[in-house]
């Protein structure tokens, strides 16, 4: 029997809703299935789930075996090939991206291994307190990559990020997935944590990128707010496209967003009816 989960917030859900509030309707309220996954989602859970081997080698205090890590790369590609049909993007190929990520991989795995590992894929329930203090009755999920004590004794999260491009220092300084895993590790550990985004740039080069953020009490005040605003148009059931070529290239629900028609207010129902101060006046 599948366990039912608690209802929560997650970085995916929340940044769905903020990219495309009807594509957040399609998967998250309609439950409709992805019948395609785009090439870009394979490729970064493949990589996601060899680091995480590597990692917990290292943590177990093992020697990494590149075997392994390269196992378990290929087996969560073709696992994901069974479930869903991939969507390449033109000019791309599923071999050349399956050598390219194991590129990548090894040119991670051949750099100094992080130290003192506290956690790798940590994952839990941690509330959100709005600007006012207030903690909110839903909570977040969060699942970080890979927490560490750096020398100074302080903890690091590290995302591990996969990308055609190098990713700009206010895309890291601006990220909402960065200010979940603070806010986690506060309510967690009852300690600030930095954050750094470690890129694997797929480019013909493949190259490492790494760029470092914090977060303040503002900014996770900031987080539960947004939350709150998101739940209460969701309540409302507020869903609209938002078409922008990012968005809608690769997305699951072309089919469906192209025949959705948005639902009538009552009032717009009844033009006779109307609204004053939540007080309905014929």
């Amino acid at each position: 029997m599948k366990m039912r989960t608690r209802p929560h917030w997650s970085f995916s859900a929340l940044n769905q809703y903020l990219r495309c509030p009807l594509q957040y309707y399609f998967e998250r309220v309609l439950r409709i299935p992805r019948k395609s996954v785009g090439s870009g989602l394979i490729f970064g859970s493949a990589v996601h789930n060899a680091l995480a081997v590597y990692h917990q080698s290292l943590q177990r205090g093992e020697d990494p075996d590149w075997q392994q890590i390269q196992q378990e790369y290929l087996e969560t590609w073709l696992f994901r090939e069974d479930e869903q049909t991939v969507e390449y993007k033109p000019k791309e190929s599923r071999d050349d991206l399956i050598a390219q990520g194991l590129e990548l991989l090894k040119l991670y795995c051949e750099e100094p291994p992080p130290q003192e590992i506290v956690s790798v894929e940590h994952r839990c329930y941690i509330p959100l307190s709005n600007s006012e203090g207030d903690y909110l009755v839903t909570p977040l999920i969060a699942i970080a990559d890979l927490v560490t004590r750096e020398i100074e004794g302080c903890l690091k999260i590290t995302e591990f990020k996969t990308s055609g491009r190098a990713y700009g220092e206010f895309e890291v300084e601006k990220s909402l997935q960065a200010t979940c895993y603070v806010n986690m590790l506060w309510e967690g550990f009852g300690e600030w944590a930095s954050v750094e985004f470690t890129v694997l740039v797929k480019t013909k080069t493949p190259k490492i990128q790494r760029l470092k953020t914090a977060r303040n009490e503002d900014d996770i005040g900031r987080l539960g707010d947004l939350v709150e605003t998101v739940e209460r148009a969701v309540e409302n059931e507020i869903f609209y496209p938002i078409e922008t070529p990012v968005n809608c290239s690769m997305c699951a629900f072309r089919k469906e967003c192209r025949e959705w028609k948005p639902r009538k207010t009552v009032t717009e129902q009844n033009p006779e009816l109307v609204e004053l101060n939540g007080v309905e006046v014929c």
